[in-house]
């Protein structure tokens, strides 16, 4: 065994190989005795819609040779967008039909109108309708704009028309982080029907983001029941992201549990989970495979297991014998050495190569940091950053988006009035800010819940952002000229959904990377996001860097990539492939830094599940990740930064 901290160049060349092999490539199919669900994992979240959409339309042309009309049942939300994305492509490249399809979507918000940008109504008529040739009669929606002593007609009316179009032929579904399907939350039956239910706080805080306040978010919708969905005669589930692995694995693997609705469909003949790598993270064959197959001993599984290993008993590393090693069902892997002292000693030692301290990081080169809002950069990599200062290399700072519609009303009313109160002092022209108070007040008290601010409005919230990172950059020892703003034109909606990445983001990302000409670069690698905008600027990114290999035929040219997470996550010690320790000084400096977005601090307008601040979830995420290392018997460091170097390109 080698002590190696990295994987060799034929693994990641095996591991290349295997990523090009198509959709089904990280399934396994040895043995699911605990998937209680049929479970396809696919590579990333395109593949994932990709599949699902074709499958949609073999049902739907299988029941037109019939001369039978189609029913699909369909959903909401960000994961069956990239779903109608490609089913309008077939539709209009491959001459899909919807003429003799009829549609029942699951759920709708209570109270809502048909014409609210929230409602989804308009959120099929935007992603899928409106682009396809399917009869408006034949379009199916729960009314969230009818009197509430109408909505139980409303519900048994939907259940007869289910019924009447011959019932449900392909469900889609999506699942929250409550394991709800459909809005049926913990507590469902599976005997319940369309109905109105009372919406619980986690999903309710789930949808906070896209009506910019958790109170914004009705607390009520009607939707399809349980008995409803299991109807149907072919189910799918879609999951994507990390944040979706805990609940798909106790939907798959655990018991069946009206506190989850999603697993009465283990009850279902012909029900099929689709989810990226991400959301399989935490099954148990994903996980920790040697549980349940025999596994080929590569490095990196070597590493987890040992790990694993040493978690479950207690132990620190090189404490572990060949007992614990037997009573946990890693005897094969015993069996590859002269014993336990000889695993743990490797594992020991890979886990010690990854530790880089400012010595070992890199110095006197051109570096880009992209971060996607305009503090994802102190949040994620303040200690790092702060360390490249020291070590003289040449830092850029690129902030993707403008993060515009994360700063309250209340900030801009603030510096409005401070210029204004300049200007009246006489230290700026009048003339300047004549008619901005009048006008950035009307507009912010017309506003009503969830609309979207005028230019004027969007344009302030950008220019605080972009000063409260300026001052971020600062605290970790960078200046004004690190800083560039991209402001890629994806973001631009005014709204929490995006328009997909473009060409022109692309063209811009490029353009940086081509002026700049960095050896490394940092990008956010985490899939947790929920507003979902890292990842789109992780695809901008990864798009300019193949348009460049491929017009230069050079990949020693690329840059270096290493990945970091964002506010919600770590990685784990034994993904990471650098640990970068942080002093109790650095840490406190980087928590000064993430101070200076004082728009985003006390209470963020997009929080997540969690509560804390984000300096208390990087104190403590920081803290964790070397206490880690502590009870695995390594070294004792204050605090942790984790990175990840992506594969294929420059590594």
């Amino acid at each position: 065994m080698t002590a190696s901290g990295h994987a060799s160049a034929q693994q990641r060349e095996a591991r290349d190989t295997t990523r090009d092999r198509g959709p089904s490539v990280l399934e396994d199919r040895s043995d699911r005795a605990l998937e209680r669900i049929p479970t396809r994992v696919f590579a990333d979240h395109d593949m994932l819609a990709r599949a699902v959409a074709h499958r949609i339309a073999e049902v739907v042309r299988d029941r037109a040779a019939m001369g039978q009309r189609c029913v699909l049942g369909l959903a909401t939300g960000s994961t069956p967008i990239g779903v109608y994305r490609e089913l309008v492509r077939l539709h209009r490249d491959e001459g899909l039909s919807f003429r003799h399809v009829d549609t029942f979507n699951l759920d709708e918000y209570f109270p809502m109108l048909p014409e609210n940008r929230h409602s989804y109504h308009r959120f099929m008529r935007e992603h899928l309708f409106d682009a396809i040739d399917i009869d408006d009669a034949s379009i199916h929606l729960p009314r969230g704009d009818i009197d509430r002593a109408d909505v139980a007609d409303m519900a048994l009316n939907y259940e007869a028309a289910i019924r009447a179009a011959g019932g449900i032929d392909f469900q889609v579904l999506g699942i929250g982080k409550t394991g709800h399907i459909g809005f049926n939350e913990p507590g469902s039956g599976p005997d319940t029907r369309t109905r109105l239910v009372t919406l619980d706080l986690v999903t309710r805080r789930d949808a906070a983001a896209d009506f910019f306040s958790e109170q914004s978010v009705p607390r009520e919708a009607i939707t399809m029941g349980v008995a409803t969905i299991l109807e149907a005669r072919e189910i799918v589930i879609l999951a994507t992201g990390e944040h979706k692995a805990s609940v798909v694995r106790r939907a798959v693997e655990g018991d069946i549990d009206r506190d989850v609705a999603a697993t009465f469909l283990q009850r279902h003949a012909n029900a099929t989970f689709y989810i990226d790598s991400a959301a399989g993270a935490a099954l148990t064959r994903i996980s920790t495979p040697w549980l349940v197959r025999e596994v080929e001993w590569t490095e990196d599984l070597i590493v987890r297991a040992v790990i694993w290993l040493s978690q479950a008993t207690g132990k620190a590393i090189l404490k572990l014998t060949s007992a614990d090693y037997i009573e946990h069902r890693l005897s094969s892997l015993l069996s590859r050495s002269d014993g336990a002292g000889e695993i743990n000693g490797y594992v020991f030692n890979a886990l010690g190569a990854k530790i880089r301290g400012k010595s070992k990081l890199p110095s006197k080169e051109r570096i880009i940091c992209f971060s996607p809002h305009p503090d994802d950069d102190v949040i994620s990599m303040g200690g790092i950053l702060r360390k490249l200062v020291e070590n003289r290399n040449d830092l850029t700072v690129a902030y993707m988006t403008s993060g515009n519609i994360a700063v309250f009303d209340h900030d801009v009313r603030r510096y409005v009035d401070m210029v204004t109160r300049l200007a009246r002092s006489g230290r700026i022209s009048p003339q300047a800010v004549e008619g901005l108070d009048a006008r950035v007040r009307r507009a912010l008290e017309t506003k009503r819940a969830g609309d979207v601010d005028t230019p004027e409005v969007l344009d302030l919230k950008r220019v605080i952002r972009e000063a409260e990172a300026v001052s971020g950059l600062e605290t970790v020892g960078l200046s004004a000229e690190s800083a560039r703003f991209l402001d890629l034109p994806f973001y631009r909606t005014g709204k929490v959904r995006k328009d997909p990445v473009s060409d022109a983001d692309v063209t811009i990302v490029r353009q940086l990377l081509e002026e700049i000409r960095p050896a490394l670069i940092f990008v956010a690698g985490d899939l947790s996001d929920p507003h979902g905008t890292h990842r789109m600027c992780k695809e901008a990114i990864d798009r300019a860097l193949s348009a460049m290999r491929r017009d230069q035929g050079d990949a020693a040219a690329l840059p270096e990539v290493w990945l970091y997470r964002g506010a919600w996550q770590e990685w784990a010690v034994d993904e990471a492939t650098w640990l970068v320790p942080l002093s109790q000084e650095e840490l406190r400096l980087k928590i000064q830094a993430i101070f200076k977005h004082q728009s985003q601090k006390d209470s963020a307008p997009f929080p997540g599940q969690d509560d804390r601040e984000f300096w208390q979830r990087v104190e403590s995420r920081n803290k964790d990740t070397a206490a880690v290392l502590d009870r695995l018997g390594l070294a004792e460091y204050f605090a942790m930064e984790a990175y990840v170097v992506a594969p294929g390109v420059g590594e």
